[in-house]
């Protein structure tokens, strides 16, 4: 004892002119996963990835069964083709050009009987005139003319008709069943096309949660994908040192085994300090008030999710 108490002041000295270097503060690495599911019940039939593969942007990921869906498109689509019908029945002439043909024969028949009558009206009224005809065969001959001219104009008028359309409202109703028929056509496509599910971003997928032939319910996710954008860094910083961070300040990253240390950007800091990190990596931590922060690395695929880090603030 009378050897070592003597050494105390010396080794404490010593301890002094050690440079402890800059302050580390310790965090973990988090990833937000991206859960991609249909939006409607359905059975698995496809599955084209699996655990750990990486995917790029719109890479078909999985089907699920769209015979349902198939079957709505195809009766939106007969109701369209039937709408579509009907408009164009309503803009046509109200008959057939076969019908209009025969009432055109009659029309060129009433004007030859209008000729002829006019012929012999005007035969009656030289001869009543030379008062050779009768009052009563020019009375007649008039009344046939007129008669041969009131069929005319009739067959004339059933001809107008003949060719004439739909009123314009019932065509704008018609008008208005082909729109709703086209709508609910692109509803049922966008109802079959998202039973494929694409990758929405590149990265690895992580977990998958149904295989083919297993019933995924509303709501729940078939897979979930790990973009590498979305990998970022929650560290502990406490209350005497946060003024030395602000949004958009560099820090370095150390972590068991990276290959040195990686360099990312502080994207966040709490407005409301706490008292306790989620993970407590000593008792000392339990006294401290600190301030969670969010940095975002540089080069996020040298990280793991959930893998402890230490933080420092780069020169």
């Amino acid at each position: 004892m009378r050897r070592v108490v003597p050494l105390l002041p010396l080794l404490l000295a010593l301890a002094g002119c050690v440079d402890a270097g800059p302050p580390r503060y310790q965090g973990y690495a988090e990833a937000e996963m991206l859960f991609v599911g249909p939006e409607e019940a359905g059975r698995v039939t496809a599955l084209e990835v699996d655990e750990g593969d990486r995917v790029t942007a719109g890479q078909k990921l999985f089907e699920i069964d769209p015979a349902l869906q198939q079957a709505d498109v195809d009766a939106a689509r007969a109701s369209l083709e039937q709408a579509r019908a009907q408009l164009a029945n309503l803009k046509a002439a109200a008959q057939r050009p076969e019908e209009v043909e025969v009432l055109e024969a009659g029309r060129r028949r009433a004007a030859a009987a209008l000729d002829l009558s006019r012929i012999e009206l005007d035969r009656q009224k030289d001869l009543y005139a030379k008062a050779v005809g009768s009052k009563a065969a020019l009375d007649t001959a008039q009344h046939t003319f007129d008669q041969n001219q009131a069929a005319l104009d009739e067959i004339g008028k059933q001809i107008e008709v003949a060719k004439m359309g739909s009123r314009e409202m019932q065509i704008a109703a018609a008008e208005r069943q082909v729109d709703s028929a086209q709508a609910n056509l692109v509803t049922a496509q966008t109802r079959l096309d998202r039973r494929t599910l694409a990758a929405p971003a590149a990265g690895s997928v992580e977990t998958v949660y149904f295989r083919p032939g297993e019933l995924v319910p509303v709501g729940r996710p078939v897979l979930s994908l790990l973009p590498p954008e979305l990998i970022k860094m929650r560290f502990f910083v406490p209350e005497p040192d946060l003024a030395r961070f602000r949004l958009g300040a560099r820090v370095t990253v150390h972590c068991d085994g990276c290959a040195g240390s990686v360099t990312a950007t502080v994207s966040y800091i709490a407005a409301e300090a706490e008292y306790t990190p989620p993970v407590i990596y000593s008792l000392d931590e339990r006294s401290k008030l600190v301030f969670l922060l969010e940095a975002k690395p540089d080069d996020p695929l040298r990280l793991r999710p959930g893998k402890p880090i230490t933080v420092e603030l780069a020169p």
